[in-house]
């Protein structure tokens, strides 16, 4: 099967529904207030509607409160709930939809067992919750089971098909597919899943 495309961060409806006419698999709506593609819930509700079934939609959380990730599970209707932060196994545990650990790997690092049904691989910043640009060597991804990882990091439509080809469950976008923070460029958005499918 070919690599699934997740773009995350988005916030608008036309947005969306060019990622998902390019072929994207997943879709990623932020949900922390201090990202530049942060969504309020109303907004996430509209896109919601708009996406229906054509993709799954993932909210993205980074230490949030459990109300408040429970309020937007159900407000937008997330198939799945991605933690980006420095959640216990405790905050991972219990959600009545797949789950999404994040770990921002350092070079050469080991990854530690989780309780998630995915984990997500970035690169590390000793500041930033992801989107940092920064990317995963290939040599250290060819060392981590990828059978349900989705690799984010650095990835663009010129990158993405070296890292689709060791066969992740997914690859996931955000600033590589943009014109500017939060709006996604089309023609971007076509390489990049293109590029991400054809190369295998």
């Amino acid at each position: 099967m070919t690599v699934r495309v997740k773009i995350c961060g988005i916030t608008r409806v036309e947005d969306a529904h060019a990622a998902i006419a390019a072929g994207a698999d997943l879709i990623g709506l932020n949900f922390y207030a201090k990202s530049p593609r942060y969504v309020e819930l109303d907004r996430a509700i509209e896109i919601r509607a708009a996406i229906g079934s054509r993709a799954a939609v993932v909210g993205v959380f980074v230490n949030a409160e459990r109300a408040y990730i429970d309020e937007r599970l159900r407000g937008a209707s997330l198939d799945m709930i991605q933690f980006s932060g420095d959640e216990d196994d405790a905050a991972l545990a219990g959600w009545p939809v797949p789950s999404i650990v994040t770990r921002r790997l350092k070079a050469g690092e080991n990854v530690t067992p989780h309780c998630a049904d995915y984990v997500l691989f970035d690169a590390f910043d000793s500041k930033l919750f992801g989107g940092t640009g920064a990317r995963i060597s290939l040599d250290q991804l060819r060392r981590l089971d990828l059978s349900r990882a989705i690799v984010a990091g650095g990835l663009n439509s010129d990158n993405v098909a070296e890292v689709a080809a060791l066969e992740p469950y997914a690859v996931d976008c955000a600033s590589g597919v943009e014109s500017s923070p939060g709006v996604k460029d089309r023609d971007k958005l076509r390489s990049f899943v293109n590029n991400a499918k054809r190369s295998r």
